[in-house]
């Protein structure tokens, strides 16, 4: 059986305008309940649309089995479902293959209540504690049938691959975009979702609605700050949107700008600027990246980039193997300086 997920922004507003819909264009209940609840319980856009394609791929497949009664599905068929996405090609990244199977275990537990049966099996119990060293180590259970995922190291710019692709952005709209990225570590989803009414101008901050729609206060540095007064006073269109960022030109001037749209601005910068590795994601770690350099505080960066964890704010900022050599070529310097004299 065929299915998609079609966009319904018009329907009531206590459903998801997500909907999995059958090759007939009838909707599937077993995915829109979930999608739904998920929906009631303030989950954002993108985390909807997210799910509804992880709930998408899973129905495909599961549609093929013998059985397509959900009430039958066991942690063998997860087994199956896993071992059918690790012989796709291309093979979907580690991380991609966890969240379905944490979608298919949630879904299973809101339509029946309780966990996948036999999955235990797959489970175990490991030690952990504080990242920073501090506390009572405890024993947690792990969620079940997953992948290892790698630790890929995603090393900050350069300052010449930052001023290279900077320096390629004429419009103060765009300036501003890149600015509030690499100097206030903001994510490229939290940049597009803000609106005039957030600026604070007289108080240099701004109001960011992060993951979760979870706000907080940053502050603009003066050189953003007076490149957004330039934006609004001489670039942005007169329009009804109340987004700060709308489109410049073409057909869609003065709407807000997407997150196509942003990454057609950023694909054509970075052919143009010869930086093939600036993106949205490689500024915000960038910025923090510059934090720990210059001196800021593990819990003041967490609360700069909007990290609900201080342990993911760890993991996030990862010194470049250039920063970690001069430490230790400076560590050499120091020990030559205290070995007694022959």
């Amino acid at each position: 059986m065929k299915f998609s997920v079609a966009f319904q922004p018009s329907i009531r507003a206590s459903a998801s305008p997500y909907r999995l819909l059958d090759e007939q264009g009838g909707e599937v209940a077993w995915a829109n309940n979930f999608l739904d609840a998920l929906h009631q319980v303030q989950r954002s856009p993108r985390s909807l649309r997210a799910y509804a394609f992880d709930l998408l791929h899973f129905a495909r497949w599961y549609s093929q089995q013998p059985t397509t009664d959900l009430s039958a599905l066991t942690g063998a068929g997860l087994f199956e479902y896993l071992r059918h996405q690790l012989d796709q090609q291309p093979k979907p990244a580690a991380a991609t293959i966890n969240h379905r199977l944490g979608v298919v275990r949630s879904l299973y537990r809101f339509l029946y209540g309780q966990p996948l049966p036999g999955e235990s099996r797959f489970q175990r119990t490991y030690t952990t504690q504080s990242p920073l060293g501090y506390g009572r180590r405890r024993h947690a259970v792990s969620q079940g049938l997953r992948l290892t995922q790698p630790r890929r190291l995603v090393l900050p710019l350069t300052a010449e691959q930052v001023d290279s692709f900077w320096n390629s952005f004429h419009t103060h709209r765009d300036i501003a975009i890149v600015g509030l990225m690499l100097l206030d570590g903001m994510r490229s989803c939290e940049v597009l979702a803000l609106q005039v009414a957030d600026l604070q101008l007289s108080q240099g901050q701004i109001l960011v609605r992060g993951k979760g729609n979870k706000q907080r206060i940053l502050p603009l540095p003066r050189e953003i700050l007076d490149v957004l007064q330039l934006y609004l006073h001489l670039e942005r269109p007169l329009t009804h949107s109340p987004a700060l960022f709308v489109c410049l030109k073409g057909a869609g001037r003065g709407l807000a700008l997407t997150a196509a749209g942003l990454r057609s601005l950023f694909r054509y910068h970075r052919a143009g600027s010869s930086t093939p590795q600036a993106n949205p994601h490689r500024f915000r770690h960038t910025f923090g990246a510059d934090m720990v350099r210059a001196g800021i505080s593990l819990p003041a960066l967490q609360q700069l980039m909007g990290h609900s964890q201080i342990r993911t704010t760890m993991l996030y900022v990862q010194l470049a193997p250039e920063d970690i050599w001069k430490q230790y070529r400076r560590a050499l310097e120091n020990r030559k300086l205290r070995s007694p004299k022959p």
